[in-house]
This record gives C-alpha cells, sequence and structure tokens, in this order.
C-alpha cells in the first residue's frame, strides 16, 4: 500500500515509525514532516488544511490510504474532502470533529446523552463569563472554546486568575479559539487518557496513558502540549475503562450517530477519576500528543491493520496485541518554551543513539541545515523507550536523554513521578 500522513509532528512520527513496520505498507510519505521523518519517509510539502490539494495529491501518487495526525486538518473538512475523492481515510468528518474544535458543542452532546462531566457555563461575553466566575468561586476552570493547540484550558486557583484568563482569551491570547469560552467546575481526582477507535458503530479500545501537562517538575508552572507521557495509566483499571465505555464513550457514539454524524477516527478520551468514577474532561479527536509516542511503541506494526479496520468499518473483528509493558516518552523543548523561545539551535549526538523497538528518539519540531539537525518549534524531541517495568522504560529514556547535546533545550526529570 502507498500511504500518505498527514502532518509533521512528534505523533507523526512515531505513527509513521509504527506504520512503516508493517509489511502491508510499501510507500509512505509524511507531509510537510520533519528532520527526523525524513531519515526514514518521503517528505512532502503539501498544505495539510487544503482537501483539494490533499486529494489532488493523494491521487497523483496513487495513494491508497491518508490518515490525518494533527486536528486542524481534520476541523476543515479534509477527511470529507477526501472521502468524497474516494480514498480511504483515517479521521472523522469535519462535523464529528466538532467534538473537539468546539467545547460547547462536546458539553452538549454529554447532556443529550448523561454522559458525566463538569458543569459548565459557555459565554461570549467577558463580563458574563466573570460575573459566572464570581458566582461559581475558584478553583474553576476557563477553557477557550475551540482549537488552541492543547494550551487554551486554564486551571485558575482564585477569581482574580480566572478573571485574567477570561481577558486573554477575549483579547485574542488564543486567537478565534478564544473567541468563546467554556467554565467548567474543577473536578478532583486524577487525569488520565483512555484511547478508543470508533467506526461509526463500534469501539475498541487501543490503550491508556496519562500525560505532564505543566511546563515545571512537581506539576508547576504554565501549561503546555504535554512535557512527557507513560502507559498504561495506573488509574486505568479495567473496572474503570468499562465505566468509561458504558456511561461516556458508547453513549457520545451513539448520539453522535443519531445526530446524522457518526463518529469514525481515533477517540482521545480525557478523564477525571475520583474514587473509581470517570468523568469526561474533554475529548480529542486525534491521537495526542506526546501521548501517541508512548502507545505506538507497545503497538508497534499492527497499528496500519487497526486503523485500516477502522477506517473500513471493520472493527467488530479487529483485535489489539498487546505486550506486558511499560512506555515513556519525555519532551527535550527549547529554552523559554511555553513562552518565546529560540529557533536554530544545533542538536547533537542523535546519530550514535540506539534505535530500535526499546528505544527511539521522535522528532517534534526539527530541520536539518547545512546537513544538522537543529530545532525548529517548542517541543523539539520526544525521547521514547519501553520496559517490562516503567522504571526500567523511565532508566532507559533519561539514559537516551543525558546522551543526547544540546544545551539550549531543557525537559523535566519526574516523568512518571505519579505512577513510580
Amino acid at each position: 500500500m502507498n500511504i500518505l500522513i498527514l502532518g509533521g509532528g512528534g505523533r507523526e512520527h512515531a505513527l509513521a515509525w509504527a506504520i512503516q513496520q508493517n509489511p502491508k505498507c510499501d510507500r509512505l510519505i509524511v507531509a510537510p514532516g520533519n528532520a527526523g521523518i525524513a531519515q526514514m519517509a518521503e517528505c512532502a510539502a503539501l498544505d495539510v488544511e487544503d482537501g483539494g490539494a490533499v486529494a489532488s495529491f493523494a491521487e497523483e501518487n496513487a495513494v491508497d490510504f491518508v490518515v490525518i495526525g494533527p486536528e486542524a486538518p481534520l476541523a476543515a473538512g479534509v477527511a470529507d474532502r477526501l472521502a468524497a475523492a474516494g480514498v480511504l481515510c483515517f479521521g472523522p468528518s469535519q462535523a464529528a470533529a466538532a467534538l473537539e474544535s468546539s467545547k460547547s458543542f462536546t458539553k452538549e452532546i454529554c447532556a443529550a446523552c448523561d454522559a458525566p462531566t463538569a458543569a459548565y457555563g459557555h459565554f461570549t461575553d467577558a463580563d458574563a463569563a466573570k460575573a459566572h466566575v464570581r458566582a461559581q468561586g475558584a478553583p474553576i476552570v476557563v477553557k477557550a472554546d475551540g482549537l488552541a493547540a492543547g494550551k487554551g484550558v486554564i486551571v485558575a486557583g482564585t477569581v482574580e486568575e480566572a478573571e485574567a484568563a477570561i481577558d486573554d482569551m477575549f483579547g485574542g491570547a488564543f486567537g478565534g479559539a478564544g473567541a468563546e469560552v467554556v467554565i467548567e467546575e474543577f473536578m478532583e481526582g486524577e487525569e488520565a487518557s483512555f484511547f478508543v477507535l470508533c467506526d461509526g458503530e463500534n469501539v475498541l479500545p487501543i490503550g491508556t496513558a496519562q500525560d505532564h501537562k505543566r511546563v515545571g517538575e512537581g506539576d508547576t508552572g504554565p501549561n503546555t502540549g504535554g512535557m512527557g507521557a507513560y502507559s498504561p495509566a495506573p488509574v486505568m483499571t479495567d473496572a474503570v475503562c468499562d465505566k468509561a465505555l458504558a456511561e461516556i464513550v458508547k453513549p457520545t457514539m451513539a448520539e453522535m450517530a443519531r445526530r446524522g454524524t457518526p463518529y469514525r477516527g481515533v477517540l482521545y478520551v480525557g478523564l477525571m477519576i475520583q474514587d473509581g468514577q470517570p468523568r469526561l474532561v474533554d475529548y480529542n479527536v486525534r491521537f495526542g500528543d506526546p501521548e501517541c509516542q508512548v502507545l505506538m511503541m507497545r503497538l508497534g506494526g499492527q497499528v496500519l491493520d487497526l486503523l485500516i479496520a477502522c477506517a473500513e468499518g471493520r472493527l467488530a473483528e479487529a483485535r489489539v496485541n498487546w505486550a506486558d509493558d511499560h512506555a515513556m516518552t519525555v519532551v527535550m523543548a527549547a529554552q523559554g518554551y511555553p513562552g518565546a523561545y529560540d529557533k536554530g539551535s544545533v542538536i547533537g549526538g542523535l546519530d550514535t543513539l540506539p534505535e530500535d523497538s526499546m528505544n527511539m528518539v521522535f522528532h517534534a519540531g526539527t530541520k536539518e541545515a547545512d546537513g544538522r539537525i537543529t530545532a525548529s518549534g517548542g517541543r523539539v524531541l520526544n525521547v521514547t523507550a519501553r520496559g517490562e517495568t516503567l522504571a526500567q522504560a523511565r532508566d532507559r529514556a533519561y539514559g537516551v536523554v543525558d546522551a543526547i547535546d544540546w544545551p539550549q533545550g531543557f525537559h523535566r526529570r519526574d516523568i512518571g513521578w505519579r505512577a513510580l
């Protein structure tokens, strides 16, 4: 098969790495890709949010299957355009992608199907939003309603902090994503991610993970796109997974189908678990980043078969084969992230590192300049390792981190601390 992956981050490098291990994969193209992906697959310059351009590229290159990595092309309707062109595609329609592109839409769906989630208010006006915050008190959660690259959520410890977040959002700090806000009650408990494939009718759980959103050790400082992750998540016991499927995922899928917008793709189910009871934090309509990296490390080449079965509506006959193992990824980011950071610093030592089914450095924000790998983003590398235990995976991952020569980068040393 000729396969096209859309995206250029660590998630797409991990997807490419897993898919390429499957013998069904003959030719692999990633658009736009990055310096790490370019070492293992073809990279193509393509506007991944332009459905017409993607469909034309797929036709010209005899592409059999397209995997859409990031949320923006899904929200832009690229999956719909590929379906119209008769190209098999993994990823939900534009209408179904509203589960991520609109927080208020997700709340509406939860209300319609009685899925347990935080109480909320939806606002298009800063003064009304602030009045709600003053009435509710803190801690409270302020979310940009639209897509904000994983950063549009502020957990405010005080009313003043919440009001400042509201001003930032309506003031354009998150672009169009913050033109409307959702304000939620603060949920106590432990947060985890549950990944489920959905083909419009059937659901198939494919793993659990926990990530570290805050920039600083001990989970302190501002939110980021994610500073590390590990899989499986200890809090996601079989009982919690079953409850989440029965009370949240399956009712949501049934409601989406009832509305004529069946959901097909991976559903990233963000959960808050307290006393064995899961409640929905939010949905993402794609693999998380960096959670995808630990999932791919554990799943390997079977991923392609699972994604195709999902896209073709054959999930009822699909099975996941899990190794009884653990994986961890440590994000190396540019100094200053998630604020202002410099680009272009050279990263040394990468060519001496082990790359196999137990250790991989997935590139997130890199490009090649004069034959050298340089940093081109905020989150730059995802150092990922497997082990029989989480402690073993951690030791392997940090062993590789310590072998990378990049003085302009930083990372957290405590990834996985809750579980360890």
